[in-house]
C-alpha cells in the first residue's frame, strides 16, 4: 500500500506499508516493493536551510524559517551599562532519544459499525482521538482510544504521528486488526527526538552580586515537520526571563526546517538546554565577581508570593532552601586523589519548572469520578494516564486519605476514552497537581454524601464526623463502618449511590502570543543539583562521584515515589551530560541502537543524596507540586560546572565525552604556552 504521493522530506518518512499474517511474511513482502526516487537537493544544517536560494522543505512556504520567538523586559542597554562584569558563552546541545523501555506499539481495529478502536502507547488519549478523527475524516465520537499501562514515554507519545493514522488505514484495508510495533532502530529513525540547540548567552552583574541583564539568542533545528520541538523555546524563555531575579532580559529563538529528524517533546521540555546555558553563565559571573557560586545564587534567588517580569505568579518557592541545603553539604570540601592526573571538582546547577502543568490549550483540566460500592470498595475514574510515573498510586493515596480507607481499597480506572473522564494528557509535571486536585474534589463530594447518611445514623451533624480506618466516627466515639453507611444510603425507598464527580481546571492563563507574558502554570517547582566529579586528564574520562539533589516538591505525598522520580531523572540527566547523542549525518541516524547510543545504566550511577524541600503549595493537593521533570533538567549544568572546577576548562557542547574533554584540555594547554 503506497503512503507517499510525491515528496519524501526526511529519512523517517513512511513510503509504503504491508499487512501480513506474521512478521516474517511482512518482511519478505517489503523486499518486493520497488521504489524509484528522483534525488532532490536537501539541507541538513540550519545555516544551509536559511541560506539564500536554499531548497524549500515545504514549497508552499516562502522560506525554511518556521517561527521566531522573541521576548523582552526592562531595558537591555541600561542593564549592560549598570554591569560591572559581563560574560558571554555559546553552547551546542544535541539530539537525544527518549530510549523508553517499550517501543511504540499500536493496534487498530474497526468493528462492524465502522467504529475504530486504537490501542496505543499515547500520552494524550483524548487529543489523539480528536486529531485522529481529523486525519481520517471520521468523527471523534466513532474513535475509541485505549492506553494500556506502559513503563515510560518521556514525551515521545505527546503528539499524533503518521504511524497512528497509517495503522488505522491499514486495518480498514485489511478488514482485520492490525498491530504495528516499532523496532528499536525504528524508534531512533522514525520517532521524535529532543531538539538540538545552538545558543549564545550574554549576562551581567554588579559588584554587589545583583544580576543586571541576560541576552539570549538561539537557533533550533525542528526537522522536516513540525511537532512539539518547535515550542520548547517558550520554556527556555521562562528560564532565561524568570529563573533568578533579572531586571533586563532579551530573548530570541529561531526555529528552522531542515531535512533532518522530527523533534518533539521530551522530559524537561527545553529545561535541560536552558539550565545548561543559564547556569554556565551564572558560574562564570560568580567567578568574575569572586563570589561563591551558591551564595551568588542565593543572593539572586526567586522568592515566594512574587510575580516575575514575565508574569509567572510564584506562590510557593523553596529555591533558597534548596541552595542553603547544598551550601551546608558543600562545607565538606572535596579531597583530591593522590594520582596527579585525576582532578576533582564540584559544581551546581538549577532549574525552574512548571509544577502543575502548562496551559497550552483552552482547557488544562482533568475530570474525576469517585464511587463507593456497597462493600466499601472505592473506584477512582480519572482522565489521567499512567505512563510509569506512579500516578495511580499517588492518586489512590489522596482518595484513600480523604475517605479514610486503605490505599489497597481504591481502584484506579484510567485507560479507556469510552469510560474515563476528559484530561488533556500526561505532560508538564501536571498529573499529581491537576489530576490530584480533581480526584480530591471528587472524593470530598463522595465524603459529603457519606457524612450526610452517617449523620442520620449516628446523630451528630456531618461537619463533626470524621472518616478513619474504614469507619465513620462521631465525636463521642460511636462509629459505623463505611460499607454499612453506603448500604444504608443505597437500600431504601429513596436510595442513592455514593458518587462524587469533579473537574479541576487550574487558575492559569494562556500566554499572550505577542508578548509571551502570562501565568502558564498554577505552581512552579525549583530544583538544585550539586555534582562531584573526577576528571582523568590523560583519557578525558569524567566520573561523577556524587549527586546531591535538592528539590522543591511542595509536599511529598509518596516520598519513595518522589525519590524514584528524582533518581530516574538524574540518570537521564547524566546521559544527557556525558554520553547520549543521536548522531545525524545528512539526515541519517548513524547510531540507532544501544551499542552506539550510550545510555547510563545502574552500574554507571554515582551515590545520590535526595533532599526534599516541602514548600507546601497553597493550590496543590495536600500542598504537593509536580516533580517528574525536575530530576533531569539541571544535571548537565551541574556536571559542566563541576568539570570546570576540576580542570579549569568550560565544556560548552554536550555530551561531554572524553574526546571533547581532551580537546578542551589541549586547547587550554596551547593557549597557556
Amino acid at each position: 500500500m503506497p503512503l507517499k504521493k510525491d515528496v519524501v522530506r526526511s529519512h523517517r518518512d513512511e513510503i509504503a506499508g504491508v499487512v501480513a499474517s506474521n512478521e516474517m511474511i511482512a518482511r519478505q513482502a517489503v523486499k518486493l516493493i520497488e521504489i524509484v526516487y528522483e534525488i532532490m537537493p536537501a539541507v541538513f544544517t540550519v545555516a544551509d536551510a536559511m541560506a539564500e536560494n536554499a531548497p524549500l522543505i515545504h514549497p508552499k512556504n516562502e522560506s525554511n524559517h518556521l517561527i521566531t520567538n522573541t521576548y523582552s523586559h526592562g531595558d537591555l542597554e541600561q542593564g549592560e551599562a549598570e554591569s560591572d562584569v559581563v560574560v558571554e558563552v555559546s553552547c551546542k546541545l544535541p539530539y537525544v532519544n527518549h530510549a523508553s523501555m517499550e517501543t511504540c506499539v499500536i493496534v487498530a481495529q474497526f468493528d462492524h459499525h465502522e467504529n475504530l478502536t486504537l490501542w496505543s502507547t499515547t500520552q494524550i488519549p483524548f487529543l489523539l482521538q480528536k486529531d485522529l478523527g481529523q486525519a481520517l475524516g471520521m468523527s471523534p465520537k466513532d474513535i475509541r482510544i485505549i492506553q494500556p499501562t506502559i513503563g515510560g514515554a518521556f514525551g515521545r507519545e505527546l503528539d499524533i504521528y503518521p504511524y497512528h493514522p497509517i495503522a488505522a488505514v491499514m486495518a480498514k484495508k485489511a478488514q482485520t486488526a492490525v498491530r504495528l510495533c516499532f523496532s528499536r532502530e525504528e524508534e531512533f529513525r522514525a520517532g521524535p527526538q529532543r531538539q538540538p540547540v545552538e545558543v549564545s548567552i550574554r549576562a551581567g552583574a554588579k559588584n554587589n552580586g545583583d544580576l543586571t541583564f541576560r541576552d539570549v539568542s538561539m537557533t533550533l533545528d525542528v526537522g522536516a515537520y513540525v511537532s512539539w520541538g518547535s515550542t520548547t523555546p517558550m520554556v527556555m524563555m521562562e528560564t532565561t526571563a524568570s529563573f533568578y531575579r533579572v531586571p533586563h532580559v532579551r530573548f530570541k529563538a529561531d526555529c528552522v526546517y531542515t531535512n533532518n529528524l522530527i523533534t518533539g517533546a521530551m522530559r524537561g521540555y527545553g529545561n535541560p538546554q536552558s539550565s545548561f546555558f543559564v547556569e554556565s553563565a551564572m558560574d562564570m559571573l560568580a567567578e568574575k565577581l569572586g563570589m561563591d557560586p551558591i551564595q551568588f545564587r542565593i543572593h539572586n534567588s526567586n522568592q515566594p508570593n512574587t510575580t516575575t517580569e514575565q508574569g509567572l505568579k510564584i506562590t510557593s518557592c523553596g529555591l533558597e532552601d534548596c541552595l542553603k541545603a547544598l551550601a551546608q553539604r558543600a562545607e565538606k570540601k572535596l579531597e583530591q586523589p593522590e594520582k596527579t592526573h585525576l582532578k576533582r571538582g564540584r559544581g551546581v546547577g538549577g532549574t525552574l519548572n512548571v509544577g502543575g502543568g502548562a496551559r497550552i490549550y483552552r482547557s488544562d483540566g482533568c475530570g474525576a469520578t469517585v464511587k463507593v460500592d456497597d462493600f466499601g470498595h472505592v473506584s477512582l475514574i480519572t482522565g489521567s494516564t499512567e505512563i510509569g510515573q506512579g500516578s495511580e498510586t499517588v492518586l489512590a493515596q489522596m482518595v484513600a486519605e480523604i475517605l479514610g480507607v486503605e490505599v489497597g481499597d481504591v481502584r484506579v480506572i484510567n485507560s479507556d476514552t469510552d469510560v474515563k473522564m476528559w484530561d488533556v494528557g500526561v505532560h508538564a509535571s501536571r498529573t499529581t497537581f491537576i489530576a490530584g486536585n480533581a480526584a480530591c474534589l471528587a472524593a470530598k463530594e463522595a465524603l459529603s454524601q457519606i457524612f450526610e447518611t452517617a449523620s442520620e445514623m449516628l446523630g451528630p451533624p456531618p461537619d463533626l464526623l470524621k472518616a478513619e480506618n474504614g469507619q465513620i466516627i462521631a465525636p463521642d466515639g460511636n462509629s459505623v463502618s463505611l460499607s454499612k453507611v453506603v448500604r444504608s444510603r443505597h437500600f431504601r425507598s429513596d436510595g442513592k449511590m455514593v458518587h462524587g464527580q469533579a473537574f479541576y481546571d487550574p487558575p492559569t492563563e494562556l500566554v499572550d502570543k505577542e508578548s509571551y507574558h502570562g501565568n502558564i502554570s498554577p505552581a512552579y517547582g525549583f530544583g538544585m543539583q550539586m555534582a562531584d566529579v573526577e576528571v582523568d586528564t590523560e583519557t578525558g574520562q569524567v566520573k561523577v562521584l556524587k549527586l546531591v539533589c535538592a528539590k522543591d516538591i511542595g509536599l511529598a505525598i509518596n516520598p519513595m515515589a518522589v525519590e524514584g522520580q528524582i533518581e530516574g531523572g538524574a540518570q537521564m540527566g547524566l546521559g544527557y551530560a556525558l554520553s547520549e547523542e543521536v548522531v545525524v549525518k545528512e539526515g541519517k541516524v548513524m547510531n540507532p541502537n544501544f551499542v552506539d547510543y550510550r545510555l547510563f545504566t545502574s552500574a554507571d550511577m554515582p551515590e545520590i543524596e535526595n533532599i526534599l524541600i516541602e514548600s507546601n503549595d497553597p493550590e496543590g493537593p495536600f500542598g504537593a507540586k509536580g516533580v517528574g521533570e525536575m530530576g533531569s533538567s539541571c544535571v548537565a549544568a551541574a556536571v559542566t560546572n563541576a568539570i570546570y572546577d576540576a580542570v579549569g576548562v568550560r565544556l560548552t557542547q554536550a555530551p561531554m565525552t572524553p574526546e571533547r574533554v581532551l580537546a578542551a584540555l589541549d586547547a587550554l594547554e596551547k593557549a597557556t604556552d
